[in-house]
């Protein structure tokens, strides 16, 4: 038989089985048997079965489900109990760290890949066992990276290695933890509001019970921690002004100016005194920290932290949400690059759904503002709630669990915090 008769596509066999089964007579077992061992060959999982393959699962992992809501506590109680089931039955097997496996390679280690993404419900049990990473394996892998906050393109690089390698236990401890918090968090809302999930450097703008947007965003470093607060959204200042923090003074700052004298005119950075008239960075000793004592205020403009708007509201720790002028940063896998605020991807829509009960601020005036440069401070008519917090695993329902790097540490358990382990 030629190599080309051989390859018979899976739809093919299919085809097959059923002409079989309706020349035997009607219920019979034994047809019934032939099918169910045409489908069970060993075949299967080979470069043959990719005919319907390509829908990847990843799509089923997003979810309009707020974090914050009584489903998602449910849901993560069913994934506590799944969880469970698979430590008290031995747990997952660890996939042997290889070269970056992806569609198209056949390699011993993906029998292991294959076993490990069954076990957690990414791949069907029928895709069966062998070393090829066809396009069942392809889809597996991507809903795993969408479940686990990691760029969903199939590839097996060293992130989605240390994920899959973390220990069932661990991660159904990491689930209980969650629990605790998601619970507390389980009342009544506000019927719009604002979360901010850290360990996820997500956001999400909830309304009627549904998330309407979702934004990435950028927070903390693990030096310099988004807190965790709740509070209220009072108001937006377009074009704002940047006052620098006095810990970004002294550990930014300064150390720049002693490197470059240019660098506060270079960035139309102002130094003002008590009285608030400007000082010339010419009379300050830059080998001191005697600037620390001074109001660093930053002009709005392209150039400006906080870019075209900030989002303010009240809370102890001087900490806002705001534009960026580094749109490329929200790219980054790890997302943990700013001094305690909070950066916002595509900011104006967020800012257009805070202020849509404020009267005359529809998207339109909000971007002839901007355009115009000159600071501008909008009251919201109705102050929608905000909540910074950081859960690190929960579950959207449909077996969908999704975890996060722990990336404060603050799930007790070293082997969760994945990206300084790397």
């Amino acid at each position: 038989m030629s190599g080309l008769a051989m390859k018979i596509s899976r739809r093919g066999l299919l085809a097959s089985a059923g002409a079989f089964a309706a020349t035997a007579a009607s219920g019979s077992a034994y047809a019934q048997d032939v099918i169910g061992d045409l489908l069970s060959s060993p075949r299967r999982g080979a470069w043959d079965d990719q005919f319907d393959s390509r829908a990847s699962e990843v799509g089923k992992v997003s979810s309009t489900l707020p974090i914050f809501s009584p489903q998602t506590v449910m849901y993560l109680e069913q994934a506590i109990a799944q969880y469970q089931q698979i430590v008290s039955q031995g747990g997952w097997p660890m996939v042997p760290v290889a070269n970056k496996l992806k569609l198209g390679m056949s390699d011993p280690s993906v029998s292991e890949l294959r076993k490990r993404l069954m076990i957690s419900g990414d791949l069907s049990r029928s895709a069966g066992i062998s070393n090829a990473f066809d396009t069942y394996v392809d889809g597996a892998v991507k809903r795993f990276q969408a479940r686990h906050g990691l760029p969903d393109d199939g590839v097996l690089g060293k992130y989605t290695y240390a994920a899959m390698n973390v220990s069932a236990p661990v991660r159904l401890g990491q689930l209980e933890t969650n629990l605790v918090r998601l619970r507390s968090m389980s009342g009544f809302l506000g019927d719009r509001y604002v979360m901010v999930n850290v360990p996820a450097a997500q956001i999400e703008a909830v309304e009627g019970d549904r998330v309407v947007l979702r934004h990435t965003a950028i927070v903390g470093k693990i030096d310099r921690q988004t807190p965790i607060l709740n509070s209220k959204i009072n108001e937006i200042i377009v074009n704002p002004y940047w006052n620098a923090p006095e810990s970004i003074v002294r550990k930014d700052i300064i150390p720049l100016m002693r490197k470059n004298p240019q660098y506060l005119a270079d960035n139309n950075i102002r130094i003002l005194g008590p009285d608030g008239n400007e000082i010339d960075p010419v009379t300050i000793d830059w080998n001191t920290e005697d600037a620390a004592k001074f109001r660093f205020r930053q002009d709005p403009g392209k150039i400006n932290a906080m870019a075209s708007v900030k989002i303010n509201f009240p809370n102890p720790h001087a900490t806002y949400m705001h534009d960026t002028p580094q749109q490329s940063l929200f790219n980054k896998l790890m997302r943990f690059d700013s001094s305690g605020c909070v950066r916002v991807q595509n900011v104006r829509d967020l800012v257009t759904w805070l202020l849509k009960n404020t009267p005359g601020w529809d998207r339109q005036h909000f971007e002839q503002t901007i355009k115009s440069g000159v600071s501008t401070p909008v009251a919201l008519t109705d102050p929608v709630p905000v909540y910074f917090t950081y859960i690190s695993a929960w579950s959207t329902g449909d077996g969908v669990v999704h975890f996060r790097d722990d990336i404060y540490g603050r799930d007790g358990v070293d082997e969760l915090k994945i990206s300084s382990a790397l």
